[in-house]
């Protein structure tokens, strides 16, 4: 679904826009999915690799190479390693309008969010529409009744559709080391390897917790602000998201550090050496990893103009997820792992203090049912199917 999802989204903003920016992590399948828009385009198309020294080569001159492109939709993959191209491509897209061209130009590709919008952000204000690409999610293999095996193994094509689960789990274990030994010393980031993967394995240990900086510095032997560096690096990567605390005035004192998850739950497993189901469901972190793996889940389909946040107060009044539907439509979603879910007092007052109405549990059984009149409990995906069809 999510794939079929973002295919339409990027015809719709390719028929708009004059260029497009597809952003994801490395393996997650943005190339594949260019050339499927590629084949499905009307007009002729070219696809430049960015890492591939034959196809960088042919921008040497960068300008006249792209110019001779006009009436083409020109693919250029991992983006953000020749940032000087921005620049160009504003100056292409400007030349084009004057001429009444004004959609369908350029697809950009990229990995990293930092580089990427900052230096389009900075060139293309106006010109480019983002679209976010994430890793698998239930309601796509839903027919293969795999929930399990993709909470395990993580939402990477590559590493869910591993013929095993040491297979899934050797893939993972060298994406890690290539982000850390090749991808983000690339990117200019002077940090060592095994301080940024010892940082990384103690963000799964905490999965789902708020950000407490002088533990983890403590723990690392850095200081807190190295820490929140570390943290926007890893976020700018699209490997780490930070779920913003609710901060509205309602006379509570409220948490206003964010929760960090590790988004994909595969990635979680590898840095703690879960190798398992039978590992994962005995090990500490089930909990924070089944969290962590519905929210990337429900946040894969929220759509645009919803916003996601955690509630918790320091009296002990939370709720997992609030989506924030308008100012005046707000959802509370408690996530529990367990066939018997119960809810504590402080989701209720929770839900009090908020004045929601609209209150559900997702948890890993198959079958939907009320808990009371306002709360029902459902399966993930079709909690799924009731954002994209309900709220979306």
């Amino acid at each position: 679904m999510l794939q079929r999802l973002i295919q339409t989204a990027v015809f719709e903003q390719l028929h708009s826009s004059p260029a497009v920016a597809l952003l994801g992590p490395r393996q997650v399948g943005k190339t594949t999915l260019a050339h499927h828009i590629a084949s499905g385009w009307k007009k002729p198309s070219l696809y430049l690799d960015l890492e591939r020294p034959s196809d960088l080569a042919k921008l040497s001159d960068p300008e006249l190479y792209l110019r001779e492109q006009r009436g083409k939709l020109v693919i250029l993959d991992e983006i953000q390693r020749v940032p000087s191209l921005f620049p160009v491509l504003r100056s292409l897209i400007d030349e084009r309008r004057q001429t009444g061209e004004k959609a369908g130009q350029f697809f950009l590709l990229g990995s990293a969010s930092l580089d990427l919008v900052q230096g389009s952000s900075e060139s293309l204000a106006g010109r480019i529409a983002y679209i976010d690409l994430g890793t698998l999610n239930v309601a796509e293999i839903r027919k293969k009744d795999k929930p399990d095996t993709l909470w395990l193994r993580g939402g990477f094509p590559e590493s869910f559709l591993a013929a095993s689960d040491k297979e899934s789990l050797i893939w993972r274990e060298d994406f890690i080391a290539s982000y850390l030994e090749r991808d983000i010393p690339a990117l200019g980031p002077r940090v060592p390897a095994e301080t940024l993967r010892r940082f990384w394995t103690m963000l799964a240990h905490n999965q789902g917790q708020t950000v407490n900086a002088a533990k983890l510095a403590g723990g690392l032997g850095v200081s807190s602000p190295t820490i929140s560096r570390y943290i926007d690096l890893l976020i700018d990567l699209m490997l780490v998201r930070a779920l913003r605390p609710w901060s509205g005035n309602i006379g509570k004192r409220l948490v206003k550090s964010p929760k960090i998850f590790v988004r994909d739950s595969g990635l979680v497993h590898a840095l703690l050496g879960i190798q398992s189901f039978d590992d994962l469901q005995g090990h500490p972190v089930v909990g924070g990893s089944w969290e962590g793996f519905v929210v990337e889940n429900l946040l894969s389909v929220l759509p645009r103009r919803a916003t996601p946040y955690f509630y918790r107060t320091s009296a002990g009044a939370e709720i997992d997820l609030l989506v924030a539907i308008s100012p005046k439509r707000r959802i509370a979603i408690e996530i529990k792992r367990s066939l018997s879910p119960v809810l504590s007092k402080g989701f209720y007052q929770a839900c009090d203090d908020l004045g929601i109405r609209e209150q559900y549990i997702v948890y890993p059984g198959q079958e939907s049912f009320l808990l009371s009149k306002e709360i029902k409990v459902m399966p993930l995906h079709e909690m799924m199917d009731k954002i994209v069809g309900d709220v979306g």
